[in-house]
Protein backbone atom coordinates (compact mmCIF):
# COMPACT_ATOMS: atom_id res chain seq x y z
CA UNK A 1 0.00 0.00 0.00
CA UNK A 2 1.25 3.44 -0.66
CA UNK A 3 2.04 5.80 1.93
CA UNK A 4 5.10 8.35 3.30
CA UNK A 5 8.53 6.94 4.56
CA UNK A 6 7.74 8.21 8.27
CA UNK A 7 10.42 5.52 9.65
CA UNK A 8 13.24 8.27 11.13
CA UNK A 9 10.64 9.70 13.28
CA UNK A 10 10.67 9.65 17.00
CA UNK A 11 7.35 7.95 18.44
CA UNK A 12 7.19 10.49 21.05
CA UNK A 13 3.25 10.23 22.55
CA UNK A 14 0.66 12.48 21.51
CA UNK A 15 -0.11 15.10 23.73
CA UNK A 16 -3.58 16.35 24.81
CA UNK A 17 -5.60 18.42 22.55
CA UNK A 18 -8.84 20.80 22.91
CA UNK A 19 -11.79 19.41 21.26
CA UNK A 20 -11.28 20.60 17.97
CA UNK A 21 -8.26 18.38 17.56
CA UNK A 22 -6.45 20.08 15.10
CA UNK A 23 -4.46 23.66 14.14
CA UNK A 24 -4.91 24.81 10.34
CA UNK A 25 -1.73 25.22 9.46
CA UNK A 26 -1.11 28.65 6.94
CA UNK A 27 -1.40 28.26 3.34
CA UNK A 28 -0.91 24.62 2.94
CA UNK A 29 -4.49 23.33 3.80
CA UNK A 30 -2.51 20.59 5.79
CA UNK A 31 -3.15 20.22 9.19
CA UNK A 32 -0.61 20.26 12.47
CA UNK A 33 -2.42 17.98 14.93
CA UNK A 34 -2.06 15.56 17.45
CA UNK A 35 -5.06 12.60 17.45
CA UNK A 36 -6.97 11.44 20.21
CA UNK A 37 -4.96 10.95 23.38
CA UNK A 38 -3.56 7.35 23.69
CA UNK A 39 -5.04 4.93 26.10
CA UNK A 40 -3.69 2.37 28.09
CA UNK A 41 -2.84 -1.70 26.58
CA UNK A 42 -6.24 -2.68 28.83
CA UNK A 43 -8.47 -0.30 27.64
CA UNK A 44 -8.40 -2.19 23.80
CA UNK A 45 -11.52 -4.32 23.41
CA UNK A 46 -11.34 -7.82 24.07
CA UNK A 47 -11.47 -10.13 20.93
CA UNK A 48 -13.42 -13.37 21.60
CA UNK A 49 -11.31 -16.16 22.73
CA UNK A 50 -11.68 -19.09 20.28
CA UNK A 51 -12.29 -18.24 16.58
CA UNK A 52 -15.38 -20.56 16.70
CA UNK A 53 -16.54 -19.26 13.28
CA UNK A 54 -13.70 -20.30 11.64
CA UNK A 55 -14.09 -24.22 13.03
CA UNK A 56 -18.05 -24.15 12.45
CA UNK A 57 -16.84 -23.09 8.53
CA UNK A 58 -14.46 -25.95 7.79
CA UNK A 59 -16.67 -28.47 9.33
CA UNK A 60 -19.63 -27.03 7.06
CA UNK A 61 -16.84 -26.84 4.20
CA UNK A 62 -15.89 -30.56 4.64
CA UNK A 63 -19.11 -32.23 5.11
CA UNK A 64 -19.80 -30.34 2.11
CA UNK A 65 -16.73 -31.43 -0.14
CA UNK A 66 -18.00 -35.31 1.11
CA UNK A 67 -21.35 -34.66 -0.27
CA UNK A 68 -20.18 -33.49 -3.67
CA UNK A 69 -17.93 -36.11 -4.05
CA UNK A 70 -19.95 -38.89 -3.72
CA UNK A 71 -22.87 -37.25 -5.14
CA UNK A 72 -20.38 -37.31 -7.95
CA UNK A 73 -19.18 -40.65 -8.02
CA UNK A 74 -22.59 -42.32 -7.70
CA UNK A 75 -24.21 -40.15 -10.68
CA UNK A 76 -21.21 -41.45 -12.60
CA UNK A 77 -21.46 -44.63 -11.69
CA UNK A 78 -25.24 -44.82 -12.52
CA UNK A 79 -24.76 -42.89 -15.77
CA UNK A 80 -21.68 -45.52 -16.71
CA UNK A 81 -23.21 -48.73 -15.44
CA UNK A 82 -26.94 -47.95 -14.79
CA UNK A 83 -28.76 -48.99 -11.48
CA UNK A 84 -26.43 -51.35 -9.51
CA UNK A 85 -27.18 -54.63 -8.89
CA UNK A 86 -25.95 -55.35 -5.68
CA UNK A 87 -25.53 -58.99 -6.04
CA UNK A 88 -22.85 -58.88 -8.38
CA UNK A 89 -19.00 -58.79 -7.82
CA UNK A 90 -18.19 -56.14 -10.05
CA UNK A 91 -20.54 -53.64 -8.31
CA UNK A 92 -18.67 -54.17 -4.62
CA UNK A 93 -15.39 -54.36 -6.54
CA UNK A 94 -16.15 -50.71 -7.92
CA UNK A 95 -17.72 -49.45 -4.63
CA UNK A 96 -14.48 -50.28 -3.07
CA UNK A 97 -12.39 -48.48 -5.55
CA UNK A 98 -15.13 -45.22 -5.54
CA UNK A 99 -14.18 -45.14 -1.69
CA UNK A 100 -10.67 -44.88 -2.43
CA UNK A 101 -11.09 -42.59 -5.10
CA UNK A 102 -13.23 -40.69 -2.51
CA UNK A 103 -10.00 -41.14 -0.17
CA UNK A 104 -7.64 -39.78 -2.30
CA UNK A 105 -9.44 -36.71 -3.51
CA UNK A 106 -10.59 -35.80 0.15
CA UNK A 107 -6.70 -35.94 1.35
CA UNK A 108 -5.49 -33.94 -1.96
CA UNK A 109 -8.04 -31.02 -1.04
CA UNK A 110 -6.42 -31.43 2.29
CA UNK A 111 -3.01 -31.70 0.99
CA UNK A 112 -3.24 -28.34 -1.15
CA UNK A 113 -4.71 -26.41 1.92
CA UNK A 114 -7.68 -25.65 0.25
CA UNK A 115 -9.63 -25.06 3.70
CA UNK A 116 -6.48 -22.93 4.96
CA UNK A 117 -7.80 -20.16 7.14
CA UNK A 118 -6.28 -17.44 5.22
CA UNK A 119 -7.86 -18.78 1.83
CA UNK A 120 -11.09 -19.48 2.72
CA UNK A 121 -13.72 -17.28 1.35
CA UNK A 122 -10.92 -15.38 -1.21
CA UNK A 123 -12.63 -16.81 -4.50
CA UNK A 124 -10.00 -17.34 -7.08
CA UNK A 125 -7.28 -18.97 -4.93
CA UNK A 126 -9.50 -20.82 -3.25
CA UNK A 127 -10.98 -22.10 -6.20
CA UNK A 128 -7.63 -22.97 -8.39
CA UNK A 129 -6.47 -24.79 -4.87
CA UNK A 130 -9.72 -26.66 -5.40
CA UNK A 131 -9.17 -27.32 -9.11
CA UNK A 132 -5.28 -28.40 -8.20
CA UNK A 133 -6.54 -30.47 -6.00
CA UNK A 134 -9.02 -32.51 -8.57
CA UNK A 135 -6.12 -32.75 -11.12
CA UNK A 136 -3.42 -34.58 -8.67
CA UNK A 137 -6.04 -36.92 -6.89
CA UNK A 138 -7.14 -38.30 -10.82
CA UNK A 139 -3.69 -37.75 -11.95
CA UNK A 140 -2.51 -39.94 -8.80
CA UNK A 141 -5.81 -42.60 -9.56
CA UNK A 142 -4.29 -43.03 -13.37
CA UNK A 143 -0.75 -43.47 -12.28
CA UNK A 144 -1.79 -46.32 -9.80
CA UNK A 145 -4.59 -47.66 -12.36
CA UNK A 146 -1.42 -47.95 -14.94
CA UNK A 147 1.04 -48.94 -12.77
CA UNK A 148 -1.18 -51.92 -10.95
CA UNK A 149 -2.83 -52.72 -14.61
CA UNK A 150 -5.95 -52.20 -13.50
CA UNK A 151 -8.78 -51.82 -15.93
CA UNK A 152 -10.86 -48.71 -14.83
CA UNK A 153 -14.03 -47.08 -16.80
CA UNK A 154 -12.58 -44.16 -18.62
CA UNK A 155 -16.45 -43.23 -18.88
CA UNK A 156 -16.68 -43.43 -15.59
CA UNK A 157 -13.83 -40.91 -14.58
CA UNK A 158 -15.27 -38.82 -17.21
CA UNK A 159 -18.43 -37.78 -15.57
CA UNK A 160 -17.28 -38.69 -12.52
CA UNK A 161 -14.07 -36.06 -12.53
CA UNK A 162 -16.21 -32.65 -13.70
CA UNK A 163 -19.08 -33.07 -12.29
CA UNK A 164 -16.94 -33.96 -8.60
CA UNK A 165 -14.87 -30.90 -9.69
CA UNK A 166 -18.13 -28.10 -10.41
CA UNK A 167 -20.19 -29.86 -7.05
CA UNK A 168 -16.83 -28.91 -5.01
CA UNK A 169 -16.98 -25.07 -6.52
CA UNK A 170 -20.43 -24.63 -5.96
CA UNK A 171 -20.13 -26.19 -2.41
CA UNK A 172 -17.18 -23.63 -1.91
CA UNK A 173 -19.19 -20.84 -3.41
CA UNK A 174 -21.98 -21.66 -1.25
CA UNK A 175 -19.56 -21.33 1.86
CA UNK A 176 -18.12 -18.01 0.80
CA UNK A 177 -21.57 -16.56 0.46
CA UNK A 178 -22.51 -17.56 4.15
CA UNK A 179 -19.00 -16.06 5.36
CA UNK A 180 -19.44 -13.01 3.25
CA UNK A 181 -23.13 -12.81 5.21
CA UNK A 182 -21.30 -12.83 8.22
CA UNK A 183 -19.00 -10.47 7.82
CA UNK A 184 -21.27 -7.90 6.59
CA UNK A 185 -23.43 -8.54 10.14
CA UNK A 186 -20.02 -8.02 11.49
CA UNK A 187 -19.12 -11.44 12.40
CA UNK A 188 -17.04 -13.74 11.17
CA UNK A 189 -14.16 -11.14 11.69
CA UNK A 190 -10.42 -11.14 12.81
CA UNK A 191 -9.65 -8.38 14.99
CA UNK A 192 -5.99 -6.11 14.06
CA UNK A 193 -4.13 -4.04 15.68
CA UNK A 194 -2.79 -1.88 12.72
CA UNK A 195 0.66 -0.14 13.28
CA UNK A 196 2.73 2.11 11.50
CA UNK A 197 2.95 6.21 10.30
CA UNK A 198 -0.94 7.82 10.03
CA UNK A 199 -1.27 8.03 6.38
CA UNK A 200 -0.05 4.26 6.02
CA UNK A 201 -2.52 3.14 8.76
CA UNK A 202 -4.79 5.12 7.68
CA UNK A 203 -4.91 3.29 4.18
CA UNK A 204 -4.88 -0.14 5.70
CA UNK A 205 -8.13 1.17 8.05
CA UNK A 206 -9.43 1.97 5.22
CA UNK A 207 -8.98 -0.90 3.03
CA UNK A 208 -9.76 -3.50 6.14
CA UNK A 209 -13.33 -1.84 6.58
CA UNK A 210 -14.12 -1.48 2.60
CA UNK A 211 -13.31 -4.79 1.83
CA UNK A 212 -15.13 -7.44 3.93
CA UNK A 213 -13.23 -10.46 1.78
CA UNK A 214 -10.24 -9.40 3.95
CA UNK A 215 -11.99 -10.47 7.33
CA UNK A 216 -9.85 -8.32 9.47
CA UNK A 217 -11.53 -5.33 11.76
CA UNK A 218 -9.43 -2.41 12.78
CA UNK A 219 -9.93 -2.72 16.30
CA UNK A 220 -6.55 -0.55 17.67
CA UNK A 221 -3.74 1.35 16.28
CA UNK A 222 -0.67 2.63 17.35
CA UNK A 223 1.31 5.74 15.37
CA UNK A 224 5.03 5.80 14.84
CA UNK A 225 4.99 9.55 14.63
CA UNK A 226 3.45 12.23 16.73
CA UNK A 227 2.81 13.45 13.24
CA UNK A 228 3.39 17.57 12.08
CA UNK A 229 1.53 17.93 8.97
CA UNK A 230 -1.39 15.21 8.05
CA UNK A 231 -4.68 16.32 6.59
CA UNK A 232 -7.40 16.79 9.09
CA UNK A 233 -9.33 13.94 6.78
CA UNK A 234 -6.81 11.36 8.00
CA UNK A 235 -7.10 12.22 11.93
CA UNK A 236 -10.96 12.33 11.34
CA UNK A 237 -11.57 8.57 9.76
CA UNK A 238 -8.96 7.47 12.61
CA UNK A 239 -10.51 8.59 16.06
CA UNK A 240 -12.87 6.27 16.46
CA UNK A 241 -10.29 3.63 17.09
CA UNK A 242 -7.75 3.51 20.38
CA UNK A 243 -4.62 4.36 20.18
CA UNK A 244 -1.74 2.56 21.95
CA UNK A 245 1.97 3.32 22.24
CA UNK A 246 4.01 2.11 20.12
CA UNK A 247 6.02 0.40 22.64
CA UNK A 248 2.95 -0.94 24.36
CA UNK A 249 1.31 -2.84 21.52
CA UNK A 250 2.34 -5.98 21.94
CA UNK A 251 0.87 -6.20 25.94
CA UNK A 252 -2.01 -4.89 23.67
CA UNK A 253 -2.39 -7.29 21.04
CA UNK A 254 -1.69 -10.13 24.26
CA UNK A 255 -4.16 -8.54 26.86
CA UNK A 256 -7.20 -7.98 24.17
CA UNK A 257 -6.48 -11.72 22.43
CA UNK A 258 -6.26 -9.54 18.96
CA UNK A 259 -5.48 -11.94 16.50
CA UNK A 260 -3.40 -9.98 13.97
CA UNK A 261 -0.84 -6.87 14.11
CA UNK A 262 -0.09 -5.38 11.00
CA UNK A 263 2.84 -3.77 10.11
CA UNK A 264 1.72 -0.88 7.84
CA UNK A 265 5.01 0.96 6.41
CA UNK A 266 8.14 1.67 8.12
CA UNK A 267 9.11 1.01 11.60
CA UNK A 268 11.13 2.51 13.61
CA UNK A 269 14.44 0.34 13.80
CA UNK A 270 13.18 -1.33 10.84
CA UNK A 271 13.34 -5.07 9.97
CA UNK A 272 14.85 -5.36 13.37
CA UNK A 273 12.19 -4.42 15.37
CA UNK A 274 10.23 -5.84 12.97
CA UNK A 275 11.65 -9.37 14.43
CA UNK A 276 11.82 -8.29 17.63
CA UNK A 277 8.20 -7.99 17.39
CA UNK A 278 7.67 -11.74 15.79
CA UNK A 279 9.68 -12.74 19.17
CA UNK A 280 7.94 -10.94 21.80
CA UNK A 281 3.95 -12.35 19.79
CA UNK A 282 5.45 -16.48 19.98
CA UNK A 283 2.51 -18.38 21.69
CA UNK A 284 -0.12 -15.47 21.51
CA UNK A 285 -1.93 -17.05 18.76
CA UNK A 286 -1.25 -13.60 16.94
CA UNK A 287 -0.55 -13.27 13.54
CA UNK A 288 2.14 -10.94 12.25
CA UNK A 289 1.24 -9.79 9.25
CA UNK A 290 3.80 -7.29 7.07
CA UNK A 291 1.16 -5.04 4.55
CA UNK A 292 2.64 -4.48 0.92
CA UNK A 293 2.44 -0.89 -0.13
CA UNK A 294 1.81 -2.92 -3.63
CA UNK A 295 -1.92 -3.14 -4.49
CA UNK A 296 -4.21 -4.88 -6.88
CA UNK A 297 -2.24 -7.41 -7.78
CA UNK A 298 -3.48 -11.00 -7.50
CA UNK A 299 -2.10 -13.68 -4.95
CA UNK A 300 -0.70 -15.90 -8.17
CA UNK A 301 1.54 -13.55 -9.42
CA UNK A 302 2.87 -12.80 -6.24
CA UNK A 303 5.91 -15.08 -5.07
CA UNK A 304 7.87 -15.38 -1.66
CA UNK A 305 11.80 -16.45 -1.96
CA UNK A 306 14.30 -16.10 1.58
CA UNK A 307 17.58 -15.68 0.35
CA UNK A 308 19.77 -15.87 3.02
CA UNK A 309 17.18 -15.05 5.18
CA UNK A 310 16.37 -12.19 3.07
CA UNK A 311 12.26 -12.23 2.25
CA UNK A 312 12.24 -10.97 -1.49
CA UNK A 313 8.73 -10.98 -3.59
CA UNK A 314 8.53 -11.74 -6.20
CA UNK A 315 5.73 -9.67 -8.69
CA UNK A 316 4.90 -11.58 -12.04
CA UNK A 317 4.66 -9.24 -14.63
CA UNK A 318 1.19 -8.96 -16.63
CA UNK A 319 1.06 -10.57 -19.85
CA UNK A 320 -0.62 -9.89 -22.96
CA UNK A 321 0.21 -13.29 -25.37
CA UNK A 322 1.10 -16.23 -25.05
CA UNK A 323 0.04 -19.98 -24.88
CA UNK A 324 -2.91 -18.94 -22.24
CA UNK A 325 -4.52 -15.97 -24.27
CA UNK A 326 -4.19 -18.36 -27.34
CA UNK A 327 -6.02 -20.94 -25.23
CA UNK A 328 -8.45 -18.35 -24.28
CA UNK A 329 -9.00 -17.76 -28.04
CA UNK A 330 -9.69 -21.24 -28.67
CA UNK A 331 -12.24 -21.51 -25.74
CA UNK A 332 -13.57 -18.42 -26.80
CA UNK A 333 -14.58 -20.22 -29.96
CA UNK A 334 -15.21 -23.13 -29.07
CA UNK A 335 -18.06 -21.64 -26.40
CA UNK A 336 -19.53 -19.09 -28.87
CA UNK A 337 -20.02 -21.46 -31.51
CA UNK A 338 -22.05 -24.02 -29.40
CA UNK A 339 -23.97 -21.08 -27.65
CA UNK A 340 -25.06 -19.69 -31.11
CA UNK A 341 -26.51 -23.30 -32.44
CA UNK A 342 -28.08 -23.74 -29.13
CA UNK A 343 -29.40 -19.89 -28.64
CA UNK A 344 -30.35 -20.24 -32.45
CA UNK A 345 -34.32 -20.10 -31.42
CA UNK A 346 -34.03 -17.57 -28.04
CA UNK A 347 -32.16 -15.21 -30.79
CA UNK A 348 -35.15 -15.90 -33.56
CA UNK A 349 -37.71 -15.36 -30.54
CA UNK A 350 -36.10 -12.04 -29.10
CA UNK A 351 -35.78 -10.82 -32.61
CA UNK A 352 -39.29 -11.20 -33.50
CA UNK A 353 -40.41 -9.83 -30.18
CA UNK A 354 -38.11 -6.38 -30.95
CA UNK A 355 -39.70 -6.05 -34.55
CA UNK A 356 -43.24 -6.49 -33.13
CA UNK A 357 -43.15 -4.15 -30.15
CA UNK A 358 -42.47 -1.16 -32.43
CA UNK A 359 -41.57 -2.06 -35.92
CA UNK A 360 -38.05 -1.04 -35.71
CA UNK A 361 -35.03 -3.49 -36.53
CA UNK A 362 -34.08 -6.23 -34.31
CA UNK A 363 -30.24 -4.93 -33.71
CA UNK A 364 -28.86 -2.26 -32.66
CA UNK A 365 -24.90 -1.58 -33.91
CA UNK A 366 -23.02 0.43 -33.06
CA UNK A 367 -18.95 1.56 -32.85
CA UNK A 368 -17.17 0.33 -29.59
CA UNK A 369 -13.02 0.37 -29.29
CA UNK A 370 -11.38 -2.95 -28.79
CA UNK A 371 -7.83 -4.13 -27.67
CA UNK A 372 -5.21 -1.46 -28.93
CA UNK A 373 -7.48 1.14 -29.43
CA UNK A 374 -9.07 -0.58 -32.76
CA UNK A 375 -12.51 0.01 -33.35
CA UNK A 376 -15.74 -2.46 -33.79
CA UNK A 377 -19.34 -2.54 -34.76
CA UNK A 378 -21.01 -3.81 -31.86
CA UNK A 379 -24.33 -5.71 -31.29
CA UNK A 380 -27.10 -6.00 -29.46
CA UNK A 381 -30.77 -6.19 -29.45
CA UNK A 382 -32.88 -3.16 -29.13
CA UNK A 383 -33.88 -2.43 -26.39
CA UNK A 384 -34.43 1.38 -26.93
CA UNK A 385 -36.77 3.33 -29.06
CA UNK A 386 -35.18 4.27 -32.85
CA UNK A 387 -33.91 7.65 -31.98
CA UNK A 388 -32.72 7.17 -28.88
CA UNK A 389 -29.49 8.77 -29.81
CA UNK A 390 -31.22 11.45 -30.78
CA UNK A 391 -32.92 12.20 -27.37
CA UNK A 392 -29.90 11.35 -25.35
CA UNK A 393 -29.18 15.38 -25.58
CA UNK A 394 -32.59 16.01 -23.95
CA UNK A 395 -31.35 13.39 -20.81
CA UNK A 396 -27.86 14.32 -20.46
CA UNK A 397 -28.76 16.36 -17.27
CA UNK A 398 -30.21 13.63 -15.83
CA UNK A 399 -27.19 11.25 -15.80
CA UNK A 400 -26.87 8.12 -13.57
CA UNK A 401 -23.41 7.30 -14.69
CA UNK A 402 -20.01 8.42 -13.02
CA UNK A 403 -17.24 10.34 -14.63
CA UNK A 404 -17.33 9.98 -18.80
CA UNK A 405 -20.19 7.19 -18.28
CA UNK A 406 -23.99 7.85 -19.39
CA UNK A 407 -26.71 6.00 -17.97
CA UNK A 408 -30.19 6.57 -16.57
CA UNK A 409 -31.89 4.66 -13.92
CA UNK A 410 -35.28 5.22 -15.16
CA UNK A 411 -34.41 6.02 -19.06
CA UNK A 412 -37.55 6.74 -20.85
CA UNK A 413 -36.33 5.65 -24.28
CA UNK A 414 -36.58 1.60 -22.82
CA UNK A 415 -38.71 0.16 -24.79
CA UNK A 416 -40.96 -2.25 -22.80
CA UNK A 417 -39.49 -5.44 -24.27
CA UNK A 418 -36.15 -4.39 -24.06
CA UNK A 419 -36.82 -3.67 -20.44
CA UNK A 420 -37.01 -7.32 -20.06
CA UNK A 421 -34.02 -7.85 -22.17
CA UNK A 422 -31.94 -5.70 -19.94
CA UNK A 423 -33.00 -7.12 -17.19
CA UNK A 424 -31.78 -10.47 -18.00
CA UNK A 425 -28.79 -8.88 -20.05
CA UNK A 426 -30.45 -10.81 -23.34
CA UNK A 427 -29.59 -7.68 -25.57
CA UNK A 428 -26.30 -8.49 -25.21
CA UNK A 429 -26.68 -12.11 -26.54
CA UNK A 430 -26.00 -11.29 -30.61
CA UNK A 431 -22.18 -9.79 -28.91
CA UNK A 432 -21.55 -13.76 -29.58
CA UNK A 433 -20.80 -13.37 -32.73
CA UNK A 434 -18.57 -10.42 -31.69
CA UNK A 435 -16.72 -12.88 -29.84
CA UNK A 436 -16.49 -15.19 -32.53
CA UNK A 437 -15.01 -12.91 -35.06
CA UNK A 438 -12.45 -12.08 -32.52
CA UNK A 439 -13.52 -8.35 -32.01
CA UNK A 440 -14.54 -9.65 -28.23
CA UNK A 441 -13.99 -12.32 -25.72
CA UNK A 442 -16.30 -13.86 -23.32
CA UNK A 443 -14.88 -12.41 -20.37
CA UNK A 444 -12.79 -8.93 -20.54
CA UNK A 445 -13.10 -5.29 -20.03
CA UNK A 446 -16.10 -3.29 -20.44
CA UNK A 447 -15.93 -2.23 -24.00
CA UNK A 448 -15.62 1.33 -23.95
CA UNK A 449 -17.46 3.95 -26.58
CA UNK A 450 -15.26 5.84 -29.02
CA UNK A 451 -15.97 9.21 -26.90
CA UNK A 452 -14.80 7.44 -23.46
CA UNK A 453 -11.95 6.62 -24.77
CA UNK A 454 -11.29 9.93 -25.75
CA UNK A 455 -11.71 10.80 -22.28
CA UNK A 456 -9.09 8.61 -20.77
CA UNK A 457 -6.04 9.81 -18.71
CA UNK A 458 -3.03 8.34 -17.36
CA UNK A 459 -3.22 3.99 -16.45
CA UNK A 460 -7.16 4.04 -18.20
CA UNK A 461 -5.62 3.74 -21.46
CA UNK A 462 -4.59 -0.13 -20.11
CA UNK A 463 -8.05 -1.20 -20.43
CA UNK A 464 -7.39 -1.30 -24.07
CA UNK A 465 -4.63 -4.20 -23.58
CA UNK A 466 -7.36 -6.84 -23.31
CA UNK A 467 -10.24 -7.74 -25.75
CA UNK A 468 -13.30 -6.46 -24.40
CA UNK A 469 -15.45 -9.04 -22.69
CA UNK A 470 -19.35 -9.85 -23.13
CA UNK A 471 -18.65 -10.53 -19.01
CA UNK A 472 -16.29 -9.11 -16.82
CA UNK A 473 -15.57 -8.15 -13.07
CA UNK A 474 -17.52 -4.97 -13.78
CA UNK A 475 -20.73 -7.54 -14.63
CA UNK A 476 -20.51 -9.29 -11.35
CA UNK A 477 -19.48 -6.37 -8.91
CA UNK A 478 -22.49 -4.16 -9.67
CA UNK A 479 -22.28 -3.13 -13.20
CA UNK A 480 -24.01 0.14 -13.86
CA UNK A 481 -23.98 1.13 -9.76
CA UNK A 482 -20.25 1.45 -9.84
CA UNK A 483 -18.31 4.49 -10.00
CA UNK A 484 -16.58 5.74 -13.13
CA UNK A 485 -13.37 5.45 -10.33
CA UNK A 486 -14.37 1.61 -9.44
CA UNK A 487 -15.00 0.90 -13.19
CA UNK A 488 -11.78 1.18 -14.67
CA UNK A 489 -10.21 0.03 -11.20
CA UNK A 490 -12.23 -3.40 -11.79
CA UNK A 491 -10.80 -3.52 -15.68
CA UNK A 492 -7.55 -3.11 -14.90
CA UNK A 493 -7.25 -5.59 -12.02
CA UNK A 494 -8.29 -8.07 -14.69
CA UNK A 495 -6.60 -6.66 -17.33
CA UNK A 496 -3.32 -7.42 -15.31
CA UNK A 497 -4.36 -9.99 -13.36
CA UNK A 498 -5.89 -12.62 -15.80
CA UNK A 499 -6.15 -16.12 -15.72
CA UNK A 500 -7.91 -18.88 -17.42
CA UNK A 501 -9.43 -20.25 -14.31
CA UNK A 502 -10.22 -16.65 -13.35
CA UNK A 503 -12.34 -16.54 -16.26
CA UNK A 504 -14.12 -19.83 -15.92
CA UNK A 505 -15.44 -18.54 -12.33
CA UNK A 506 -16.48 -15.16 -13.68
CA UNK A 507 -18.41 -16.77 -15.97
CA UNK A 508 -20.44 -19.06 -13.33
CA UNK A 509 -20.74 -15.97 -11.08
CA UNK A 510 -22.60 -14.17 -14.24
CA UNK A 511 -25.13 -16.70 -14.27
CA UNK A 512 -25.94 -16.07 -11.00
CA UNK A 513 -25.44 -12.28 -11.27
CA UNK A 514 -28.01 -12.80 -14.11
CA UNK A 515 -30.59 -13.56 -11.52
CA UNK A 516 -30.15 -10.84 -9.43
CA UNK A 517 -30.65 -8.18 -11.85
CA UNK A 518 -28.09 -5.47 -9.95
CA UNK A 519 -27.12 -2.75 -11.48
CA UNK A 520 -29.21 -3.90 -14.77
CA UNK A 521 -30.57 -0.71 -16.64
Amino acid sequence: MTGVDMGSMSTSAAAPVADTGAVIGADTGAVRTQVQTTVSPGRVPRQPLALLWFQRLVTGIVAGDVVAIVAALSIASLVRFGAPDWTAQSTAAYGVAAACVAGVWLVALWAAKSRAKRIIGEGLTEYQRVTNATLIAFGCVAIFCYVGQIDFARGYVAVAMPLGWALLLGNRLIWRKVLMELRRDGRALTGAMVVGAPVDVDRTVQELNGNIIAGYRPVAISLTASSTEVPREVWERLSHLPRVEFDDVVEATRGSRTRALMIAGDLPGGRDRIRSLGWELENSKAELILVSRLTDVAGPRIHLRPVSGLPMVHVQLPQYSGFTHSLKRVFDIVATSLGLIVLAPVFAVIALLVRVGDGGPALFRQTRVGVGGSTFTMLKFRSMVTDAERQRAQLEASNDGNGVLFKLKDDPRITRVGGVLRRFSLDELPQLWNVLRGDMSLVGPRPPLPSEVREYEGSETRRLLSKPGITGLWQVSGRSDLSWEESVRLDLYYVENWSFTGDLILILRTVVQLFKHDGAY
